[in-house]
């Protein structure tokens, strides 16, 4: 099971895009710049952008699902109750399972971004995809909610799992890193080795580098560990 980028590009007016690498099972990060091309990266990945040149290969993938950045892209029922029956999900257990309160008789769309975000990533890791790609995934979330969602990622068994994210405070269990730079998508390398590559580092992971002290992981936990070693 892969994902396979040949020299495929995107390009519109003055940006442009090139991504070259291979995408194995595991939790996979792409950081950039806002506007630096994720999203296109992500699409690309879905198969709902075909490259301007090369060749974007998906080996072995027989489910896909790209989450997108807004919540409100994905609502399909009326009433929060059929939006989760849609997915497959018992209301009340799905409602349990986002964390927030609210009735399953009201209307999806009179929920605020983030509750409605929390109950679209519920449904969304109800089901186990070959290919799982979560665009901005953290944003509308406050710190709990951030924490419930890194800790869903992480517990996800097999598959692909891409983050793209300018995401900056909160991470899960990552296995490896992307960046897009300059227009082009670098890999940085597996953590935490990758951490020394990493251009768009949150400054805590760049201290600690700097420092010589390198993260085992960027889950809080991880960070927490090496900065206490640096007091040590």
């Amino acid at each position: 099971m892969r994902v396979l980028f040949d020299h495929g590009t995107a390009s519109r007016q003055s940006w442009s895009l090139e991504a070259d690498g291979i995408f194995t099972p595991g939790i996979h990060l792409v950081s950039g710049d806002v506007g630096s091309g994720k999203s296109t990266l992500a699409l690309m990945m879905a198969g709902l952008h075909t490259p301007g040149s090369g060749r974007v290969i998906r080996e072995e993938i027989h489910s896909t699902m790209l989450s997108f950045q807004f919540p409100e892209f994905h609502v399909t029922g009326l009433s929060v109750s059929e939006e989760c029956t849609s997915w497959g999900l018992e209301p009340v257990t799905a409602i349990r399972q986002a964390g927030i309160d609210v009735l399953p008789e009201a209307p999806a769309l009179s929920l605020s971004r983030g509750e409605l975000k929390r109950l679209h990533l519920a449904c969304v890791f109800s089901r186990n995809y070959d290919l799982l790609l979560l665009d901005e995934p953290f944003s509308s979330l406050d710190c709990p909610g951030k924490e419930q969602v890194c800790r869903q990622i992480s517990e996800r068994s097999g598959g692909i799992t891409v983050i793209f994210t300018h995401e900056q405070s909160i991470f899960p269990a990552i296995d490896h890193i992307w960046e897009i730079s300059s227009g082009r998508l670098v890999d940085c390398g597996t953590v935490p080795d990758a951490l020394m590559q990493w251009q768009h580092a949150p400054p805590l992971v760049r201290r600690l580098v700097g420092a010589g002290r390198i993260p085992e992981s960027i889950t809080p936990e991880g960070l927490r560990e090496a900065a206490c070693r640096t007091r040590g």
